[in-house]
């Protein structure tokens, strides 16, 4: 469905020069700096995949969107969108995604909601009859019955986005690009967001690719995820595997009943980090040990009453391939 092979993008950004007429002589000698948004990307995504494209401020998430939809045009390398090059075929590309942007609205402001489907409709051709049946079936798996005639600047955040994903579906297409669609929404409505783009993968085999800062997006919907950082990937694959390949502890809590004995030459690979009366918490490496292998000697420092486990946190795994500060979840890109 999505090929993009060693793809690059660069862009001349003007220097601004200072002093006494500085204005004059930018007129007659511009300078320019080149940045690299996009540095040799190269992946492919298949028919129902649901696939996260994750990464820090800046890393060229958003410029990588911009050319899979023909927007932008790469400075090197090629794109192709169900075999098309969304540049040079864009009206044919264009009928086969749909664009939802968190911080953007391809609904009329002022108008209701309704008249900016026919609208869009019309800009799509797509014929009256199909149009009414999509529409139907949108509004009830959308839920826009409660605000379908409201002006488009009275809905809420998260009616907003539920009627810009009912609009990215009018003409049906088969791939769905959304950059931040959960970005300001409460917990409900997120949550709702989340089911709907479940449905639309499961229920409507759309191939879907997601961009986003929350964490929970991506546990929760994607089978796989590609990270970028610096305009280059730094990891393609399942979080099972990210999980894995990254390593970072698990952590374990143990209740004791009666004694607890821990032996001074315990296994190095177990490391405790607390302990308080007969309850210990330790960290251990799943690449080098099982929790079976763990279980099978913490079991011979007295008898065991509870065991709870916690896996690293997704956020966790990612900033260690960032290696970056912690970026805010609602923060955006400037590429």
């Amino acid at each position: 469905m999505i090929e993009v092979q060693h793809i690059q993008k660069q862009f001349k950004i003007p220097i601004v020069k200072k002093g006494r007429f500085s204005g004059v002589r930018t007129l007659f000698s511009r300078e320019y700096v080149t940045k690299e948004a996009v540095k040799d990307i190269s992946f492919t995504i298949k028919e129902g995949e649901f696939v996260g494209y994750i990464g820090p401020n800046g890393a060229g998430k958003s410029t990588t969107i911009k050319m899979l939809t023909g927007i932008l045009h790469p400075t090197q390398g090629n794109v192709r969108i169900m075999g098309y090059n969304p540049h040079q075929d864009r009206r044919k590309v264009v009928r086969h995604l749909g664009v939802v942007f968190g911080q953007r609205t391809q609904l009329w402001w002022d108008l209701p909601v309704i008249d900016s489907f026919e609208i869009l409709t019309v800009m799509y051709k797509v014929d009256k009859k199909e149009a009414e049946r999509r529409l139907s079936k949108l509004t009830e798996l959308l839920g826009l019955h409660e605000f379908i005639h409201t002006p488009v600047r009275k809905l809420s955040l998260g009616q907003r986005m539920r009627a810009d994903i009912a609009a990215s579906l009018l003409h049906d297409p088969e791939i769905l690009f959304f950059d931040e669609p959960t970005i300001g929404l409460d917990v409900v409505a997120k949550r709702n967001i989340r089911d709907l783009l479940k449905t639309l993968n499961k229920e409507l085999n759309k191939t879907v690719m997601l961009t986003t800062h929350d964490m929970d997006d991506i546990e929760q919907l994607c089978e796989k995820v590609i990270v970028i950082n610096d305009g280059k990937i730094v990891y393609n694959n399942t979080i099972p595997q990210l999980r894995n390949q990254i390593g970072l502890p698990t952590i374990m809590k143990i209740s004791f009943v009666g004694e607890l004995q821990i032996p001074k030459n315990h296994n190095t690979s177990i490391f405790i980090v607390e302990r308080k009366n007969l309850t210990i918490t330790i960290q251990y490496n799943r690449q080098q040990m099982k929790a079976m292998d763990v279980l099978q000697i913490v079991q011979g420092w007295g008898e065991i009453d509870d065991i709870h486990m916690d896996e690293p946190q997704l956020e966790e795994i990612i900033q260690k391939i960032y290696q970056v500060p912690a970026v805010p979840k609602d923060s955006l890109s400037v590429f």
